[in-house]
């Protein structure tokens, strides 16, 4: 199986910044396809993470492997900002990988640029190869990871275990459609800034900044509805193989409160943990 990811997805780099509402990333701003999350970092999405209070600390997630999925506009890459400050994880991406592997040259990123340009999707076996190479880091075991949207499939997922992976939590943020519908179809770009409106939730502030709004071709119903099927279809693959260490988040809540299930669950973990490793040294 390959994996979906393109030229357009990873050597794309929007120029100007997103919104600074949770759902509005900056991953709209760029092609890809229905289940990838290249994310890139703008001044309003950090503004926006860092008015949820959170205290970081080197130790406290020190080993922890976790893997988080959601749908395109659930806010996830808000979620993934927010654990990697308080727990001080290595936030990894199979996007942002696949970019810095081709920037850098790689044999791999070499392969996959000659995918990419060619239109077609990179194979498992070079991304899932990145990942793992990444996970190998010393930083990755020693501080613990966090591995955003990925695996996809459950051959990634499977090939990930093979390697030695496993995570200790699969969280899910779950959205009903017609909120993510809703979130997606009402977005607008304002091509002079490049700042991403709702029409409802984030509207322009004057007549002349909504005239000259647009809206991208694929945040139609229509489509936005398809990218969710796809997406939906490739969770549950990789859910059967997580069932007993998924928690599900519903991910229509305040990115605060959202935040806190995470959290919960998180600090849960580590205390599971830290009793193991109790138990296991008396």
């Amino acid at each position: 199986m390959a994996s979906y990811l393109n030229s357009s997805m990873v050597l794309s780099k929007p120029k100007q910044p997103a919104s600074h509402l949770d759902f509005l990333n900056s991953q709209h701003l760029s092609s890809w396809s229905p289940i990838t999350s290249v994310r890139w970092r703008t001044h309003h999405q950090r503004c926006s993470v860092q008015q949820v209070k959170v205290r970081a600390s080197s130790s406290m997630g020190k080993g922890l492997k976790v893997m988080i999925s959601g749908a395109p506009a659930s806010g996830k890459g808000t979620q993934c900002e927010l654990i990697t400050t308080k727990y001080d994880l290595v936030h990894i991406a199979a996007g942002d990988l696949l970019r810095a592997e081709i920037a850098a040259g790689s044999q791999s990123g070499k392969q996959a640029k000659e995918y990419m340009e060619k239109g077609q999707l990179v194979p498992d076996e070079i991304v899932v190869t990145m990942v793992k190479n990444r996970l190998s880091q010393p930083d990755s075991a020693e501080k613990g990871w966090l591995l955003d949207g990925y695996p996809r499939s459950s051959s990634q997922a499977t090939a990930l275990q093979a390697y030695g992976f496993k995570p200790d939590i699969f969280i899910l943020l779950e959205v009903p459609q017609e909120i993510l519908v809703d979130r997606v179809v009402g977005r607008r770009l304002d091509p002079v800034t490049g700042r991403i409106y709702h029409m409802t939730y984030s509207p322009p502030e004057t007549e002349e900044i909504a005239a000259r709004l647009t809206q991208r071709f694929d945040d139609t119903e229509e489509k936005v509805k398809l990218r969710l099927q796809t997406h939906n279809q490739n969770v549950e693959s990789v859910l059967s193989l997580f069932e007993d260490i998924t928690v599900k988040v519903d991910g229509s809540l305040s990115k605060e409160d959202v935040f806190a299930t995470i959290d919960s669950a998180l600090s849960n973990l580590i205390k599971q943990k830290n009793a193991t490793l109790g138990m296991a040294a008396a």
